[in-house]
């Protein structure tokens, strides 16, 4: 049986405090110019169509018509999502004669694709 009693809400006085040892895994000198630019990096990535062209990219560089093809895309959505991770600088692109190929801009992003993909997989 539940008691009618609530129990009181515990104050400030209550609470432990922490130590400043306690945060220093925080990073230092993280500015709100660098939360914007990280903000727009993850709307970038929140994409599932444009998710699907990274993890392609992970594995290796392709040119757009090999996205185009292995997704079943027109060519022209493939471009302007990768125009929008280009824009955020997640992606990067070389010419080879008539082709354009793309990749991964470097680890950091590679890191952020494969971890969300594979927390997205693990059983809750």
């Amino acid at each position: 049986m539940l008691s009618s009693r609530a129990k009181p809400k515990p104050t400030d006085d209550d609470s432990p405090s922490c130590r400043d040892v306690d945060h220093e895994h925080l990073p230092v000198g993280v500015n709100d110019s660098a939360c914007e630019r990280a903000a727009a990096i993850f709307r970038a990535l929140g994409d599932p169509q444009r998710l699907r062209l990274l993890i392609m990219l992970e594995a290796r560089s392709c040119c757009v018509s090999e996205l185009a093809r292995a997704l079943d895309e027109p060519l022209p959505a493939i471009s302007q999502r990768l125009r929008v991770l280009k824009s955020e600088r997640v992606v990067r692109s070389r010419r080879e004669g008539k082709h354009v190929y793309y990749s991964l801009a470097d680890g950091h992003i590679s890191r952020l694709v494969t971890n969300g993909v594979m927390h997205a997989m693990e059983d809750v």
